[in-house]
């Protein structure tokens, strides 16, 4: 049995997992975790265009853990380079990841256009990833081969997110995908692992610890008040999924209960508006304060306040409405999108303020901002920093040290062999040395392209 780690390696972004075993009569298999893209200063770089470490044609199967572009980016390109099975995800994830995949495929047109490089798969590839979607349940175990079966966990990150478990040559072998923040207001919380002999861990937030849910909620609402205050432009670059659900959720409890204010909040994210849509409609997946039920609308996701700018002209007519002003817009990591326009306006505005609510891969121009930049270019304008640049760290769905401590130890009290991936080089040694030191843990870090025995 082996674990070949060619993505989120010594990195957050790229997730790309092949796991290979024998089945029960001997025959070689090989199911790929996973398939996303990586990201940074560049959104199309040349990493995503290099040939894939192995063959897609010679895969027996790929799972994907959830819809987030680092996880699902590179799934056209699987399609592209010759694989010709499907693509098993949790019924949620199928419809958020088509969402995703449409949009990236957008920016990377647009971004092939400035930069005069080709996109390195065709829109039809993208079409045929949600045309080979099989939606699963969770706990619906999959049999991919006589003697290995693969199972969906809810890992409460995401709608429709999951962790997968693999039962093949008498062991069982955990990959995490993203794990979700404790008390995340509109999921269930991430299951428990029952047991396993090896685990692949994400590690994104392994050296921190995220405020707590009140400190959340109420840095939020000193937020807002301080934008009326001000009267300025408050700009928060926000993932589409997950992330612009749940601070659309703390606004609608916020402006409900504490704040009476006809402040202008704008959703200026077409992709974030069609991903809202799912979160409606898969509802039942999701878990709900009761009090939410009692507001005028029974909406959990919209408010007087609030204004879903679809069309350009839409989009283009929120420079014209004066502050004080809420504008929501991806990209989260301010990589491309409708946020790079406004970030032209807000950044140079000693009034306003940039507030991140989501992690920034190294490289991006989130990251430089978040890191205190002075200067930063966008569009070939150099703009100063004047902004106020604040952070919300509850915000993020992944889970911290504390979360990720906790999930690592199986109910079964046997400490498995656990592999970090998916996170800054320093904080992953931070991460093994804790697990190490608290638990007694053989934990190993993977480098990219490194495969194991397990």
């Amino acid at each position: 049995m082996k674990i070949s780690f060619f993505g989120a390696a010594r990195e957050v972004t790229g997730s790309c997992f092949l796991f290979e075993a024998n089945d029960s009569n001997g025959v070689p298999k090989k199911i790929l975790i996973d398939c996303g893209m990586f990201q940074g200063e560049k959104f199309a770089e040349e990493k995503n265009r290099e040939a894939f470490a192995f063959d897609p044609k010679s895969l027996d199967a790929v799972f994907v853990t959830h819809a987030h572009l680092d996880h699902t980016g590179r799934l056209p390109k699987l399609l592209h380079d010759g694989y010709s099975g499907s693509f098993r995800m949790t019924v949620p994830t199928c419809a958020l990841t088509r969402i995703v995949l449409e949009d990236a495929y957008h920016i990377m047109e647009e971004n092939a256009r400035r930069s005069g490089e080709e996109v390195f798969y065709t829109f039809e590839d993208v079409k045929a990833v949600y045309d080979n979607c099989l939606g699963l349940g969770f706990h619906e175990q999959v049999e991919v081969a006589p003697g290995i079966s693969v199972m969906f966990h809810d890992a409460g990150h995401i709608l429709g997110s999951a962790y997968i478990s693999i039962e093949a040559e008498g062991k069982r072998v955990v990959f995490s995908g993203d794990i979700g923040n404790d008390d995340v207001p509109i999921l269930a919380p991430t299951e428990a692992v029952s047991k396993a002999d090896v685990l692949v861990c994400e590690s994104t937030y392994g050296h921190r610890v995220h405020e707590n849910p009140q400190e959340r909620t109420s840095l939020l609402r000193q937020q807002l008040s301080e934008t009326l205050k001000s009267g300025g432009t408050l700009l928060i670059p926000s993932f589409s999924v997950e992330r612009t659900q749940e601070l659309l959720y703390e606004l609608n409890n916020i402006l409900l209960h504490d704040i009476k204010s006809n402040l202008p909040i704008f959703l200026d994210s077409p992709m974030a508006i069609r991903a809202t849509e799912m979160y409606r409609h898969f509802k039942t997946f999701l878990q709900f304060e009761a009090s939410i039920f009692s507001d005028p609308d029974r909406d959990f996701f919209s408010f007087p306040n609030l204004r879903e700018t679809i069309s350009a002209d839409e989009s283009k007519f929120i420079n014209v409405v004066h502050p004080p002003k809420i504008i929501i817009a991806g990209s989260g990591m301010m990589t491309g999108g409708r946020v790079m326009h406004h970030l032209i306006r807000v950044l140079p505005d000693k009034n306003s303020t940039v507030l991140i609510i989501g992690y920034q891969a190294k490289g991006s121009l989130g990251r430089r901002i978040y890191e205190g930049a002075k200067q930063v270019k966008i569009f070939g304008q150099q703009l100063l920093v004047e902004a106020q640049v604040k952070a919300i760290g509850a915000f993020s769905a992944h889970g911290d040290q504390n979360k990720l401590t906790r999930w690592v130890q199986p109910e079964d009290g046997k400490l498995p062999k656990i592999f970090l991936v998916h996170g800054d080089p320093e904080v992953q040694d931070i991460f093994a040395t804790h697990l190490r030191h608290e638990l007694q843990a053989e934990v190993l870090v993977p480098e990219p392209g490194e495969s194991f025995e397990v």
